[in-house]
């Protein structure tokens, strides 16, 4: 069909039709916003100020889709899952640029209908000018108070970008004056975070770069880390510090329990933590057999432990019936599956992708992945449990579901990373539940476990 004349002289600028497109393949196609907005980078070249204007517009409007879409409704008086997916994103990245960026109103609303003209259509811009002026009559937290009414929950919600099962779920694992800083962290995306491989290279080695708080293999360094040629040649990986710290912790359970023996990393993919276990491995005189159960990780795990020196193996096999030998291992990292609540501020679609029956599903598989590492490890060894998640039903319930069905007993996980502060978890004292307003780390959660000798037992 072809174009009236004044719908040709619609423009949409580079960065917020770059936006466009990488959310459109996140609503239409169920893409990673991260994975999208890289692919469409790469496409145009886009960098600098266009580039990061792209990127916050691709992050805030995934983060708050569910919020921008309950303002768009009461905006609108239409349900959004009836506009075209195309109209969404636009009102979407509308609501995001008045209420969460510091663009002029004016000129939030005019590139908004301008884009809306270009990409979908000039039938639509009457739709988009006039949802987006309505949004812009009250603030984020105007709207929130409009739409939760008298509940605080749903309220809290509202303002800070999440699911009300999220913000449960939070609740139920924080004191109540920490809950909106646990979730309002979430929104703020990480400095990059690279860690070295033992043997391979020094901190030192990395410029611009900064030493990580806790994490003695950490440097933060802002940019694109494979500007980095140590990370380009294997030497040094991209990993978050808790990432880091929960190897820390297994890794001084081994020498506080004097294990000895092969190491095993159960669920390995994509092998950033098998590469730094097996460097430490290497240092401990024993070596890492890694676990995979999908082909395509399993060779990104091959790939991070190339350039590491020992006799490592990787096998694409089924923690939960894996072609091993039971109590062969002298320590076991079970780094489980699970909802990913612990990153969402690296992955800004997530929170709006779980739900409540994912944890229920998850929690099965990992329940049944930690018995198998409890059967993978000699008496006297030591499992690290450990999920990136602080959800109650993936965290400390599992660690319960251990301490009455297998034989093992847990230690004090927190002992093994005593300089680092506030790691307890709330309703499990001998356990390290991290998070990113307390530590600048990601929310991973860990259990040590240390397996029983039921010969000896009476």
């Amino acid at each position: 069909m072809s174009q009236r004349p004044h719908q040709k002289r619609r423009k949409a600028d580079p960065p917020r039709r770059l936006a466009y497109t990488a959310l459109l393949a996140v609503e239409t196609h169920g893409a990673y916003a991260n994975l999208a907005l890289a692919d469409q980078l790469r496409a145009t070249s886009m960098t600098g100020r266009d580039a990061a204007f792209a990127t916050e517009l691709v992050d805030g409007t995934s983060r708050g889709t569910g919020t921008w879409d309950r303002i768009i409704a009461a905006a609108s008086g239409r349900n959004p899952a009836k506009l075209q997916p195309g109209v969404r994103v636009v009102l979407r990245m509308a609501a995001h640029q008045i209420l969460a960026m510091r663009v002029p109103t004016r000129a939030a609303v005019a590139s908004s209908v301008d884009l809306a003209g270009q990409v979908i259509g000039e039938r639509v811009t009457g739709l988009v000018n006039a949802v987006s002026r309505r949004i812009s009559t009250h603030s984020l937290e105007e709207w929130a108070v409009t739409i939760g009414g008298r509940d605080a929950l749903d309220i809290m919600a509202l303002r800070t970008l999440h699911p009300t099962w999220i913000v449960e779920a939070f609740q139920d694992r924080l004191d109540a004056d920490e809950v909106e800083d646990a979730l309002l962290a979430d929104n703020k995306p990480p400095v990059p975070t690279l860690v070295v491989r033992p043997g391979l290279a020094q901190r030192d080695e990395i410029e611009s770069g900064t030493p990580t708080r806790y994490s003695p293999w950490g440097v933060v360094r802002p940019g694109n880390p494979s500007d980095v040629a140590a990370v380009r040649d294997g030497r040094v990986g991209v990993q978050d510090e808790g990432s880091q710290l929960v190897v820390l912790a297994l890794l001084r359970a081994i020498e506080a329990n004097g294990c000895s023996g092969k190491w095993l990393d159960l669920c390995a993919g994509p092998g950033g933590k098998t590469a730094l276990l097996a460097g430490l491995a290497n240092e401990h005189g024993s070596n890492v057999t890694a676990l995979e159960l999908h082909e395509h990780r399993a060779e990104l795990v091959a790939k991070a432990l190339a350039n590491i020196p020992g006799d490592h193996l990787v096998m694409t096999a089924d923690g939960t019936r894996p072609p091993l030998a039971a109590q062969s291992f002298s320590a076991v990292l079970a780094d489980v599956p699970c909802s990913g609540l612990g990153s969402l501020r690296r992955r800004p679609e997530a929170r709006w992708r779980r739900t409540p029956r994912d944890i229920k599903e998850l929690t099965q598989l990992q329940r049944e992945l930690l018995t198998s590492a409890v059967n993978l490890t000699r008496p006297g060894g030591i499992v690290a449990y450990v999920t990136c998640s602080p959800h109650r039903a993936e965290t400390i319930d599992i660690v319960q579901f251990a301490r009455t069905c297998l034989p093992v007993d847990v230690l004090d996980a927190p002992a093994m990373l005593s300089d680092v502060p506030y790691t307890t978890a709330c309703g499990a004292s001998d356990t390290v539940q991290l998070w990113p307003h307390r530590h600048g780390t990601d929310a991973m959660f860990c259990a040590l476990l240390r397996r029983r000798d039921e010969s000896k037992m009476p």
